[in-house]
């Protein structure tokens, strides 16, 4: 995920001048009236007198302790954490080393170390693990400075540096705390204030709606705990800022919990407001109402079912890797703890070996919340589950005999987040092959090269890329034009339970091109699925496409074609246009030059021109079944 995040820093151009067209954060209904007390004054009765009081406190601490040897999970994480601490020994002391306009590589990495080491010293007091972390915390300090024109380099770093000195609990050498606070308040907290110097441009995340706004907020709060005894007026209006600001991304949760920017992205995004709620409580013993923020909570379930597949990838839409980096979600572990339901804890992945397992860079911190997992439900994940919000989507899952079976779709519109010109498309899996396939996440670093990769105008030039256009996607296309990028496309209705259904509203998708559009997806059997597609074309149509991503193999058939995949069959069922036979076009090569290139990528197509005189009086039914081939002995 370092890798990936590495140039995140450019989805500033897209955030500083792309309002948010079509999801106004003012116009949310429901959003809560949250407590924001701060001021100098509470926080000199309030702030908690001794350390750890960031993330953990001595309680937390001391239940951590017992449940090493105790808790074969946190002594598992415990023994991997101490692996990877003293291996950071051997290496150099962290470096201000920028190849891009981001030094995301180098924050991380400084985050990372403070967890592994920070931990393992707040366990044992070992004094060579102190000494090194005083040389990182000295070495960071000493930066010429922590970057703002990207502030997500700043948030992650105060978050490192407010931890380190909060987990050494005062035991680092006075001289290396007060050069610390001073970079605290001069390199993290000062750059966003105008009135300390800091250019306005820096916090324009202060109120924004995307990722940015939780890392950054949750940067500050956490630098301001650290400094609040040395100038609690600044800490204070620090705080206050950032606990105002929140609401902007906390409402982008509801109401059922989807985070628009994708999977990968909750993880990174939530990842800060959980970190953000657990030290205002050990701080100042209150989340200030932000846990019960409406929808917040109900995104794990979100994120349990777009990244618990039978293929062990997530549900890639917009910008999101194919496969989870580490093992076992240690966020979505957090809210195991709030609720006590054993579906949200990885107790499996956890269990990994110690020596291969593979940690987050945030796993420290996790430590708190996962010894005080208490599993009190056996709840089982919905089979079937639709939510609404600023991406709608619907999966349908497997149980039983079927648990290889997985489907799921979405609706919304490119100009969010992360955003791509996919609204109605779907993946599919069965018998452990993913036939209808997202693209995934595109490199950011072609945003470095000159290409224009973040501003989402209807003609910019991200919407050129397969992966950020229509024609890359499982869904229609009219004309073999583009989506309509602010056309959002909401769920019209939908059934859970036997035999599920949910319908999307694709017309503004296709506003000026089609009249009307509704999109249905069926699971008819526990081995099928079906898309029926009820459209009302304008007069000007002429060719509407059915569209299937796909890296399997295709042969074309009389009523279809049969894809072919690591020896399983899948039949493709042309319902409605018995006439019209489907067609392939190869995306290997990719027809940009800066396109991600994903081996024996190609469409099938079905092509079905518009009968004259459809766009006047009557619409066009188009339907497609996708259904398991048994193979002979299975």
């Amino acid at each position: 995920m370092n890798r990936i995040f590495t140039t995140t820093a450019l989805i500033v151009i897209l955030a500083m001048n792309q309002a948010n067209p079509v999801f106004p954060q003012e116009k949310v209904e429901g959003r809560p009236l949250l407590q924001n007390p701060f001021s100098a004054s509470y926080i000199r009765e309030n702030l908690a007198k001794s350390k750890p009081r960031m993330i953990f406190n001595e309680r937390i601490l001391e239940e951590l302790k017992g449940k090493i040897t105790t808790d074969p999970v946190i002594g598992n994480l415990y023994h991997a954490i101490r692996l990877s601490a003293f291996a950071i020994l051997d290496k150099p002391v962290i470096k201000r080393v920028q190849t891009s306009n981001a030094i995301l590589d180098i924050s991380r990495e400084l985050l990372r170390r403070v967890n592994m080491l920070g931990l393992v010293y707040l366990v044992e007091r070992d004094k060579t693990i102190l000494e090194r972390i005083n040389q990182e915390v000295l070495a960071t300090a000493r930066f010429t400075d922590w970057n703002p024109p990207v502030y997500l380099d700043v948030a992650e770093i105060c978050m490192a540096v407010s931890l380190a000195l909060d987990w050494t609990l005062d035991d680092l050498p006075e001289s290396t705390i007060k050069e610390a606070k001073k970079a605290l308040i001069e390199k993290g907290i000062y750059p966003s204030w105008v009135e300390h110097g800091g250019d306005k441009q820096n916090a324009w995340w202060i109120n924004h709606y995307n990722n940015w706004n939780q890392v950054c907020n949750g940067g500050m709060i956490s630098a301001s705990i650290a400094i609040a005894e040395d100038d609690p007026e600044l800490a204070a209006k620090t705080i206050k800022r950032s606990l105002d600001g929140l609401p902007n991304v906390l409402c982008s949760y509801m109401p059922d919990g989807i985070y628009p920017e994708s999977p990968m992205y909750w993880d990174y995004g939530t990842s800060y407001t959980v970190l953000t709620l657990s030290m205002l409580e050990t701080a100042f013993g209150s989340d200030f109402g932000h846990k019960s923020y409406p929808g917040f909570m109900k995104s794990a379930t979100y994120k349990y079912m777009t990244s618990t597949l039978p293929s062990g990838w997530y549900y890639n839409f917009a910008d999101c890797a194919d496969k989870p980096e580490v093992d076992g979600n240690i966020i979505i572990a957090w809210f195991a703890t709030q609720t006590g339901k054993r579906m949200f804890y990885d107790r499996d992945k956890f269990l990994t070996p110690a020596k291969e397992i593979r940690l987050s860079y945030l796993t420290g911190a996790a430590m708190a919340w996962l010894s005080q997992y208490r599993e009190t439900s056996d709840e089982k994940p919905a089979a079937n589950w639709v939510g609404t919000g600023k991406t709608p989507i619907a999966v349908f899952r497997g149980e039983g005999d079927n648990i290889d079976y997985y489907f799921a779709a979405k609706g919304g519109c490119g100009a969010v987040s992360h955003g791509n010109m996919d609204a109605g498309s779907f993946i599919f899996e069965l018998n452990g092959v993913r036939w209808s396939i997202e693209p995934g996440i595109q490199s950011y670093m072609i945003g470095e090269e000159g290409f224009d990769l973040w501003r989402q105008c209807q003609d910019c030039q991200r919407w050129e890329l397969l992966t950020k256009n229509n024609h890359g996607h499982s869904t229609l296309t009219v004309d073999d034009k583009r989506h309509i990028v602010d056309g959002y496309a909401l769920v019209q209705k939908y059934k859970t339970g036997k035999h599920p259904f949910v319908t999307f509203d694709l017309s503004p998708t296709f506003k000026g091109q089609l009249k009307s559009a509704y999109r249905k997806f069926s699971r008819d059997s526990e081995r099928s699925l079906c898309i029926e597609d009820e459209i009302q074309p304008e007069e000007t149509a002429k060719v509407v496409t059915w569209q299937l991503i796909t890296q399997a193999d295709v042969e074309i058939v009389a009523d279809g074609a049969i894809l072919k995949q690591d020896g399983k069959k899948l039949r493709l069922i042309n319902d409605s246009h018995p006439g019209i036979r489907f067609t392939v076009v190869s995306l290997d090569p990719p027809p940009h030059k800066l396109d991600k290139q994903i081996d024996n990528l190609k469409r099938v197509e079905l092509r079905i021109p518009v009968p004259s005189g459809t766009g006047k009086s009557g619409s066009m039914i188009i339907k497609v079944c996708l259904q398991e081939v048994k193979l002979v002995g299975h």
